[in-house]
């Protein structure tokens, strides 16, 4: 893909979208009146890209283009809101889609330099990667750990996955307090406890410090002997961009020592990079460079204005590639490493959303996917950073302030039109992973990997062993507070082709 295909459009992008915040009531009112709202700059950036990028413009009313007819009352409207965040959350559709709120993940943030950064895969992270679970019946809160990064204060302190813990400085995690004791500190002391006749037994407490952390999305990678078979095994965490070198190495290893399967882990992957989820599904593959991988729909005003291009097929369609951009800075790109594989083995869990539902979703309009664990999260919509410049990118960005929204622009469909799978994707394979019985990533072992080695070589599972005494809900991860958490974001690389 080059830079040049989104040009055209993009100038009719920008003309209207000016147009159509800049009508004769921009002018100075003639019978001005005295508004106070500190934030007024804020509040029309927050209207205006709203207006112009959301989804379901069509279904918030505030939304309407009639809405700026009036100055004076446009600018009354703005002020009646005491915050940004309030004026964007009212902006929201409150439309529920098969029992579940349709739009549950765009987001504002006051801060694009640390959503940035996030996007990037950069945090301030101690290493402890976790997931957090209610006891049923109660308010009370208990993380498990799911793995500990490499290099991190976990690790050096001796952190290790299956680990569990319910206390945070002394004090009990709990429904409202949680987010504030996890989130809100950047050093803070874990209590650790056992579980003895389904009670939790303290057994020991260690100190652990964040720090500014890149994490590698690509855990483990690495080819498996099982039952005279050779296995290749992707635990991918996050879609980034800055990655993809190291993504399109991993798959000239597995091409290269000549794997007859993949399984790919997704099951801790919150999302991220359209385009890395094309290059990635694209390396599975190798057959279908040019075909349709899966089609974009936006709110009408959008489909309009694209729909008069030449190019609007390049928009509103991403396609199976045969090179990888590898640093779009310098516009670096390689062939990517395909396996020509039919049929594809994929780990999910309820933390699997967004970019890793898309790989999942369009791969099966043209191969066979073995989907093994439980429902995925449900996310089938895009998103992209938009900032308070003339044509709301990263160039030119007001620099009075630092928000910055994130709301969901498009949805994405396979080439055979499924999307609006709200309540998640449906496993073929049913596991669930337990929290005492964890075993050690990427060993054949491995409950939740063997489950899926037992069924490539001998065509079936084991059958699933009843889990602990305690009851328990999962309500989140250590990724919850991320601004870039569950997200399906059009990256750095597409959004500066759209300026």
């Amino acid at each position: 893909m080059k830079k040049e295909i989104f040009r055209a459009a993009v100038l009719v992008f920008t003309f209207l979208f000016l147009v159509s915040c800049s009508s004769d009531d921009d002018a100075p009112d003639p019978n001005p009146v005295s508004i106070q709202n500190d934030d007024e700059n804020i509040d029309s950036f927050v209207w205006r890209a709203m207006n112009f990028w959301y989804l379901y413009k069509a279904d918030v009313p505030n939304l309407q283009d009639s809405k700026i007819d009036n100055t004076n009352e446009y600018r009354k409207f703005l002020s009646t809101y005491d915050s940004p965040e309030n004026l964007f959350d009212d902006l929201l559709t409150k439309n529920i889609l098969q029992g579940v709120q349709e739009d549950r993940f765009s987001r504002i943030v006051d801060d694009y330099i640390a959503l940035e950064q996030s996007l990037n895969g950069t945090s301030k992270n101690n290493g402890m990667e976790f997931g957090l679970v209610r006891i049923s019946n109660t308010d009370d809160i208990f993380g498990f750990v799911r793995y500990i990064l490499p290099s991190t204060d976990a690790e050096a302190k001796g952190v290790s996955r299956g680990d569990i813990f319910n206390r945070i400085n002394g004090t009990q995690l709990n429904l409202n307090n949680y987010r504030n004791l996890l989130f809100g500190l950047d050093s803070y002391e874990v209590g650790f406890s056992a579980i003895e006749n389904g009670a939790f037994v303290p057994t020991k407490n260690i100190t652990l410090v964040k720090t500014e952390y890149t994490e590698n999305p690509i855990f483990i990678a690495k080819n498996i002997e099982y039952g005279g078979q050779k296995i290749g095994y992707l635990m991918y965490n996050g879609f980034t961009f800055g990655f993809n070198k190291q993504m399109n190495d991993a798959f000239a290893n597995f091409k290269n020592d000549g794997i007859s399967d993949l399984i790919l882990d997704l099951r801790y992957n919150g999302g991220g990079s359209v385009y890395t989820a094309v290059a990635l599904s694209s390396m599975i593959t190798g057959n279908y460079t040019g075909q349709i991988f899966a089609k974009s729909i936006y709110n009408q005003d959008i489909l309009d204005i694209v729909s008069n291009q030449d190019n609007a097929d390049e928009f509103l369609n991403d396609r199976f590639l045969d090179n990888i951009i590898t640093d779009f800075d310098n516009n670096t790109q390689e062939p990517i490493n395909s396996l020509g594989l039919q049929k594809i083995y994929i780990l999910t869990s309820r933390s699997s959303a967004s970019a890793s539902e898309l790989v999942i979703n369009s791969l099966s309009s043209y191969i066979d996917v073995i989907q093994i664990g439980t429902e995925t999260s449900g996310k089938f919509q895009a998103s992209r950073t938009l900032y308070d410049s003339g044509d709301l990118n990263r160039e030119g960005a007001n620099p009075d302030h630092t928000y910055a929204l994130q709301p969901l622009i498009s949805k994405i469909s396979n080439k055979d039109d499924n999307t609006d799978f709200i309540n998640g994707l449906t496993p073929l394979v049913r596991f669930s992973e337990d929290f005492q019985n964890m075993g050690t990533l990427g060993e054949s072992n491995e409950p939740f990997l063997n489950t899926a080695l037992e069924y490539i070589v001998n065509g079936a599972a084991l059958a699933t062993k009843k889990q602990g005494t305690i009851q328990f809900e999962l309500i989140g991860n250590s990724k919850m507070n991320s601004s870039s958490y569950q997200r399906m974001y059009i990256d750095t690389y597409k959004s500066n082709v759209l300026k």
